[in-house]
């Protein structure tokens, strides 16, 4: 074999190899993992598409004040099925029920908003920005709009899922009537730990619980007519005051008392007082290491920090990339390809 030829055959092999080769030369590519999300995903072929979402969202939130506890809910109970991939934003079809009609979603709104804000990326980047990162900067710029600065990081690049099941929801969807060992379990299968579970249960410093979702709590809690003796005796006085019985499902209550349109860490202090409006909430003093985690997060800029790494990990929870999915051109339907 002459000399030529053996070099040939090397670069052929070495080609092979690293599929880094073209008829230039070797050429450099960027090859994506499953969860492989980076900041400014948009900035050559969108790159106002952040700026749209801050907008349009921020406008809605002027006028209305509970939008950033209802994203925050949507966007939890997205990523907690199938990953957040916008599943949840999905309608039903005649086909399939979508999880907007599982028990625990047919509560949640602001899907107006997502859609405001899809429609208008679509008219200026066509088939680009996907659904499933709109919900997520439109989620953290809502949050973040009373402090004029945002709370947290969004990478984006992720796409939108295909399929929303009904069925899928309650397996997945964390409950207000689990205990530790359960919520511990949901978070852990999707990757969060105790630290997490803590962090995120702040979120419920804002928004409102319906009564049916806490009123065994104050009426039945053993099915003896009791009460639940871990609840504040006032703060169950006080609740009782609002709901109507048991079966209460349309009176709602402030989740964080006097400060549920402020995102803050005031959820920790009644927290720790017995005001935790689910049982999901008091179950975080009866686990050592998470009632320590609640302790700490009372110092403000603790809370904050906390927060804002377990959303960054929420917010990747089974995420789809490159060719996964698709790019939705509306956010309640799937394509028509």
């Amino acid at each position: 074999m002459t000399t030529k030829l053996l070099n040939l055959v090397l670069i052929l092999a070495i080609c092979s190899t690293f599929v880094i080769c073209n008829a230039g030369g070797p050429k450099k590519q960027n090859f994506y993992k499953k969860n492989d999300v980076r900041d400014n995903y948009y900035a050559e072929h969108c790159p106002r598409a952040e700026e749209v979402v801050q907008s349009i969202t921020e406008k809605h939130v002027l006028s209305n004040p509970s939008l950033p506890a209802k994203l925050i809910r949507v966007l939890f109970h997205d990523c907690f099925v199938r990953g957040c991939d916008g599943s949840v934003l999905l309608d039903s079809t005649p086909n399939f029920q979508s999880e907007k009609e599982a028990i625990p979603n047919r509560g949640l709104s602001g899907f107006d908003v997502i859609n405001e804000i899809k429609a208008t990326l679509e008219n200026e980047c066509p088939e680009i920005v996907s659904c499933a990162d709109i919900l997520t900067l439109a989620t953290r710029d809502a949050v973040s709009f009373q402090y004029g600065r945002p709370l947290w990081k969004v990478p984006t690049g992720r796409r939108d899922g295909t399929i929303s099941l009904a069925s899928e929801v309650l397996g997945n969807i964390p409950s207000p009537f689990s205990n530790f060992t359960v919520l511990k379990n949901d978070f852990e299968r999707k990757g969060l730990s105790i630290a997490d579970l803590v962090a995120l249960s702040g979120a419920h410093t804002i928004g409102v619980g319906h009564c049916n979702l806490f009123s065994r709590r104050l009426f039945n809690f053993t099915g003896n007519n009791d009460q639940d003796p871990s609840l504040n005796p006032k703060y169950a006085n006080f609740l009782r005051s609002q709901c109507e019985g048991p079966n209460d499902r349309t009176t709602t209550v402030e989740m964080d008392p006097g400060s549920s349109l402020s995102f803050d860490n005031h959820y920790f202090q009644i927290l720790r007082e017995d005001k935790g409006l689910f049982v999901s909430d008091a179950t975080l003093l009866t686990n050592k290491k998470a009632r320590k985690f609640t302790k700490k997060l009372l110092n403000p800029k603790k809370f904050f920090d906390e927060f804002a790494k377990s959303m960054e990990k929420m917010g990747v929870i089974e995420v789809l990339t490159g060719t996964q999915g698709e790019i939705r051109k509306q956010c309640n339907f799937v394509n028509n390809n």
